[in-house]
């Protein structure tokens, strides 16, 4: 097909569209700093609850052939998806390989437009965000992958192959969507879980990932209790000069009164295979306190009242100082 992909790290979110688009035909390479070159497996195993074709999912064991990146390479597009606050980093690693290319930044970004194009620098770059997660385990990876991506308008982008990146997406099986900007919605997505991670690890412990998200969704008034800390959360993305209408379908959710809306999210839960393994496989911890550390400082900064965020994340950092950052 001609369009080349480089996947920066062998991490979940890149290795679960590359898989995908190696599937299709693509080829897909992977940009590894040096000293892990010795020690990457060739061929990872991958088990998958597909969402693309089927809504409820459908189970899949398979093998992901792992080919590396060169360096002074050139590729269509370089998928950047990383931790929270490692984005700079990532983009200087692609820099020191003189590797060009498209920059799809794929994860959470809390940073403001600006900051981005100065990381960015001479790259063109776009902003999109995966549907999709899941760990490493038993020296393979566990991966949930829903039928769409969210992308920035084209619009509002500027890069070359806007088109082409469409196209290879659905090539293999995955649509997108645009929402009405694209760093704002991740800005709402992220406030959304600082509100659900700080509920789920209320009373301080977030050693066992899995096991608080399954508590999480069991709970109606838990549930409830997070619709109300995604309340207090949104504020300071609106905070953030955010026009809040030009979300309304994304917010609509936590419009509704907290404990029906409790109610609801547990009976979706209960009957949405994807979303209920999607909870349940993100075990990134470092990465979900560095999400609520942003939307909490934040919030103080622009001396924000949201005593029921507050006193949650508080709670949770005092008991893992050494994870929080």
């Amino acid at each position: 097909m001609g369009t080349r992909v480089c996947v920066l790290g062998v991490g979940v979110i890149g290795t679960t569209y590359a898989y995908v688009l190696q599937k299709a035909g693509y080829e897909v390479f992977h940009l590894v700093r040096d000293h892990k070159v010795l020690t990457l497996p060739s061929e990872l195993p991958v088990h998958l609850l597909d969402g693309r074709d089927n809504p409820n999912g459908e189970e899949r064991d398979d093998v992901y052939h792992i080919s590396l990146a060169e360096t002074d390479a050139t590729y269509d597009f370089i998928f950047v998806s990383v931790a929270s606050g490692a984005l700079e980093q990532a983009v200087h690693t692609i820099k020191q390989k003189r590797v060009k290319g498209t920059l799809v930044f794929f994860c959470n970004i809390w940073n403001d437009r600006m900051e981005i194009e100065r990381m960015a620098g001479d790259y063109p770059y776009i902003l999109a965000f995966p549907t999709a997660g899941g760990c490493m385990e038993n020296h393979g990876l566990n991966c949930v992958l829903f039928d769409h991506v969210m992308l920035e308008r084209m619009e509002n982008s500027h890069i070359p192959n806007y088109a082409e990146l469409v196209s290879m997406l659905g090539r293999a099986g995955v649509k997108t969507e645009s929402p009405y900007d694209m760093l704002e919605w991740i800005w709402i997505h992220m406030a959304v879980n600082a509100g659900v991670t700080s509920t789920a690890a209320r009373k301080g412990d977030v050693g066992n990932p899995k096991r608080l998200a399954i508590e999480l969704m069991g709970d109606s008034r838990a549930l409830a209790q997070a619709v109300r800390c995604i309340r207090e959360t949104l504020k300071v993305v609106e905070a953030r000069g955010v026009v809040m209408k030009n979300y309304r379908n994304e917010i609509l959710p936590y419009k509704t009164p907290a404990f029906i809306a409790g109610m609801m999210m547990k009976r979706l839960f209960a009957k949405d295979k994807l979303a209920s393994r999607i909870m349940t496989l993100h075990n990134d911890v470092q990465d979900m306190l560095y999400g609520c550390r942003c939307v909490y400082e934040e919030g103080k900064r622009r001396n924000l009242s949201l005593p029921i965020f507050y006193e949650n994340i508080e709670n949770v950092f005092s008991l893992n100082k050494g994870r929080n950052g």
